[in-house]
């Protein structure tokens, strides 16, 4: 398949400033261990794009292993972004990511190349594209303290519990271990007793100017799980203990909001004596196995979207039937 001189039309489509039309784009969407980077790559080369990363760990510099990040190598063949954007520390929102991902879709179509969206955290979709954000709800950092001192003593479950009585359809999205976002979404009961649910649907929309195709992927779920598996024993056995002990040493420690992700969490427990390290490695595979069910309930609410099934075809040939769905959109 040619990718030199067949590809100019699409640069003219993706030119900003035409009339205000929005701008057409693809994302590849799917749950945890189905095939996306592979994927990413070939269809990259096809479409002369860059990728932006929609992976809510992967922002994170020095969480190389445990957020299975694509090799330097394979970013110097295809360009990057939104990779290695934040200290583990800090507390990277979803306006951040939203600023961060409409600001390198700018510069990329103003270099006449096309930006394809690839990751697996449906809330940045969900408010990339179509969701509701209002800057201007409440904060009171004493409020959310008292929530996060409850989420100490009495257990981050706890916690969520009450949520659930106040606000079913945010504590069905959020996990019960997600200390940070679920006290932001009890301070915003507390300040306006209002649902956080029903403050976001009311929020300001933001009227995105990019017309997204999604193309999901899948396989057979017994499949997934043993990907999953293999792919959390490599890492343990690629340096992802190191990586923890790493971190900690150098002050990264439970309290970061990166550190309470599936594998973070559960070594940081092992290198204070709280497991063992199989014990660890389980817990990672049980969450990650958990998390890839969610995906999967998510995304398949996401439309408009075409389906394909990484086990029926070769990287290569899926490459060239998405590629004929994302022309097609891209009305090339």
């Amino acid at each position: 398949m040619e990718k030199t001189k067949t590809w100019e039309p699409l640069f003219a489509t993706l030119a900003p400033g035409r009339g205000g039309a929005r701008v057409p784009v693809a994302a590849l969407i799917g749950p945890t261990a189905v095939g996306k980077t592979a994927l990413s790559l070939e269809l990259a080369s096809f479409l002369n794009a860059e990728v932006i990363s929609v992976d809510s760990r992967q922002v994170y510099r020095y969480m190389d292993v445990g957020t299975d990040k694509i090799s330097p190598a394979e970013r110097r063949e295809v360009l990057h972004h939104l990779i290695d954007v934040a200290d583990p520390d800090e507390v990277f929102s979803v306006a951040s990511f939203t600023k961060l991902a409409r600001e390198a879709a700018a510069r990329i179509r103003e270099r006449g190349r096309t930006p394809l969206f690839v990751g697996g955290t449906p809330f940045y979709y969900h408010v990339l594209f179509h969701g509701a954000m209002n800057e201007g709800l409440p904060e009171d950092r004493e409020t959310r303290n008292r929530f996060e001192r409850l989420a100490e003593t009495e257990g981050p479950e706890a916690l969520h519990r009450m949520l659930a009585e106040i606000d079913a359809e945010t504590a069905a999205r959020l996990h019960p271990h997600d200390v940070r976002r679920v006290s932001r979404a009890l301070e915003l009961h507390a300040l306006t007793g209002t649902p956080p649910s029903r403050l976001y649907a009311e929020g300001e929309k933001m009227h995105s100017d990019m017309d997204v195709l999604y193309i999901g992927l899948n396989r057979p779920r017994a499949e997934l799980h043993e990907n999953i598996a293999s792919r959390v024993r490599r890492q343990f056995a690629s340096g992802y203990p190191e990586e923890v002990q790493w971190l900690l040493e150098n002050g990264f420690d439970e309290s970061c909001p990166s550190m309470q992700g599936f594998g973070y969490r559960e070594l940081t427990a092992w290198r204070r004596g709280k497991m063992t390290l199989e014990e660890a490695l389980e817990g990672d595979i049980r969450r990650t196995k958990v998390f890839c069910h969610r995906q999967i309930t998510w995304f398949s609410k996401f439309s408009p979207t075409l389906w394909y099934d990484t086990s029926a075809l070769s990287v290569g040939k899926l490459g060239e039937a998405v590629f004929e769905a994302v022309k097609k959109h891209l009305k090339l």
